[in-house]
């Protein structure tokens, strides 16, 4: 009949954009599901636009990682984070009567936190890192501690003013927790330097999509996708510990727009904070 017949055929010619916004959706989905390996070739099926949403909504270095149900690494983030919510409410006590506050080492954190509080965005990451990169002394857990892997909540840290690399990474974790950044929009991350061949823990914030990395070897800050010669292992958020999937040593010229396997030797020879590891 005429009028099913004229029905037919607006539903059909609306099916074509109907099935284009599916197909590119379905894809989006495939690419976020499978990762880097759907990843190759997306450069070719969808548009920049929409590579460039899919890249910002990936966690840091757009890698799938799985969740680690036990092993030293998780025992000893549940350890530090125990002691990390400790020195939370020490902190938050601190914060609301600083007369009577007895804790050097919260008044100083405290102070990089205020300073942090009065900037925005990327000025206040900025303000974490090279406050907290300043504050503290680089030192190894082996002379300081007289043991290796000595993980340290926040004040402790700055009870001593030193540490190495993890120290410096909780600490920033804290202070951007303080700071109003969302837990959602923080990871530690530890990624294997290739160059020395050992591990690094930096953390990263998330600022309009993308990872910023705020790493005690440097004070500048860089985006994950520009990271180069080091290789992520694992991150660690309030849920827990994740193991990043392993990836292969290089990157197809296809993913140019996504985040890149092998991670940035973040050590010049103009970074004004040197690091034991």
């Amino acid at each position: 009949m005429p009028g099913r017949k004229g029905r037919r055929m607006g539903y059909f010619s609306n099916g074509q954009t109907n099935r284009h916004a599916w197909g590119v959706a379905v894809l989006a989905w495939a690419l976020l599901w499978l990762g880097p390996a759907a990843d190759l070739h997306a450069g070719a099926l969808i548009s920049p636009g929409t590579l460039d949403l899919i890249r910002k909504s990936a966690e840091p270095f757009g890698l799938f990682a799985t969740r680690l149900p036990g092993g030293n690494l998780s025992e000893k983030w549940n350890g530090v984070e125990r002691r990390l919510e400790d020195d939370m409410v020490q902190l938050a006590l601190c914060d609301g009567d600083r007369e009577h506050c007895v804790s050097p080492a919260a008044l100083q954190f405290l102070a990089i936190v205020d300073t942090a509080r009065t900037r925005e965005g990327r000025a206040r990451f900025g303000e974490i890192n090279r406050a907290i990169n300043l504050a503290i002394r680089p030192m190894s857990d082996l002379a300081q501690y007289g043991q290796i892997d000595v993980w340290s909540p926040p004040l402790d840290t700055f009870a001593t003013g030193a540490g190495d690399c993890e120290d410096y990474a909780i600490a920033k974790f804290a202070a951007l927790r303080m700071a109003g950044v969302s837990t959602e929009d923080i990871r530690l991350v530890v990624l294997r330097d290739l160059l020395r061949g050992e591990d690094h823990a930096v953390v990263l914030a998330r600022l309009d999509g993308h990872w910023l990395t705020l790493d005690n070897r440097r004070m500048a800050m860089i985006e994950d996708i520009d990271v180069r010669n080091h290789r992520p292992l694992f991150v660690i958020d309030d849920g827990g510990v994740r193991r990043y999937e392993d990836q292969p040593s290089s990157v197809s010229v296809a993913r140019q727009d996504s985040v890149p396997a092998i991670a940035v030797n973040f050590v010049t020879s103009t970074d004004p904070i040197p690091a034991s590891n």
